[in-house]
C-alpha cells in the first residue's frame, strides 16, 4: 500500500487490469453479494430527496420493497448505511431490461431527474473503501463474476484506476488523482 494524503491506496489497483464488461455479467453486482450496496450519511440523504423522482426507474420487486421497508437498512456486520436488497441479493433500487440488471438511480440520472448519479461505493467498483484509523483505505475486490471485466481490462491494457477515472476524481479530486498517476507511473516503470 501506498499513502495520499488522508488515503492508503493498495498496490492492486494499479497493477490488476479491469474493464467492466456487461455482456457477460449482465450487472450481476447489482444483484449478487451478501448485503446491499453501501451508502454515505449524506448519499442517504439525498436519495430520500429524490426517491419519487428515481422509484420509476425501478423494479416493481424493488419499488414494493422500498415501499414497504424502505431503501436502506443498517449492515449488523458494520453498522453502515447499505440499500436494502430483494430476496437478500438484489439491490432495491435494480431495474431489468433484456436480462441486463442496472442502477434505476443511475438511470434518473441520465434522464436528469436526479443530480445524484449512484452511490460512490457502486461507481468505485472494484475499489472498496474501508476505514483504517484515519486513513480510508482503498482495496481491490477480486470477486468470480467479474473474471470477464478482467479479462477485457487485460486484452485493453487498462488498469483500475485508469477504468476508474471519473469514479476514483468524484470521490477524491483531481489533485488526488494525478498524484495517484504519477506514483502509478513511476511503479510501473521500475517493474518493467
Amino acid at each position: 500500500m501506498f499513502e495520499i494524503g488522508d488515503t492508503l491506496v493498495s498496490l492492486e489497483i494499479i497493477k490488476q487490469e479491469f474493464i467492466c464488461n456487461l455482456d457477460f455479467c449482465k450487472g450481476a453486482c447489482c444483484v449478487e453479494g451478501d448485503s446491499g450496496a453501501p451508502l454515505l450519511e449524506q448519499e442517504v440523504s439525498i436519495v430520500e430527496q429524490d426517491l419519487e423522482k428515481i422509484l420509476p426507474y425501478v423494479d416493481e420487486k424493488g419499488k414494493s420493497l422500498i415501499n414497504s421497508i424502505g431503501f436502506h437498512e443498517i449492515d449488523p456486520r458494520d453498522g453502515e448505511s447499505v440499500t436494502t436488497c430483494v430476496g437478500g441479493k438484489a439491490c432495491s433500487f435494480v431495474s431489468y431490461k433484456d436480462g441486463m440488471a442496472s442502477c434505476g438511480i443511475e438511470q434518473a440520472f441520465n434522464d436528469h431527474k436526479t443530480e445524484f448519479m449512484k452511490p460512490i461505493s457502486c461507481h468505485l467498483y472494484p475499489i472498496r473503501l474501508s476505514k483504517v484509523g484515519k486513513f480510508t483505505a482503498l482495496n481491490y475486490h477480486k470477486w468470480q463474476i467479474c473474471s470477464p471485466a478482467c479479462a477485457l481490462g487485460k486484452q485493453e491494457k487498462t488498469a483500475v484506476y485508469k477504468f476508474l477515472k471519473v469514479p476514483l476524481i468524484r470521490a477524491f479530486g483531481e489533485e488526488w488523482y494525478n498524484e495517484l498517476c504519477l506514483i502509478a507511473e513511476e511503479y510501473n516503470r521500475l517493474e518493467n
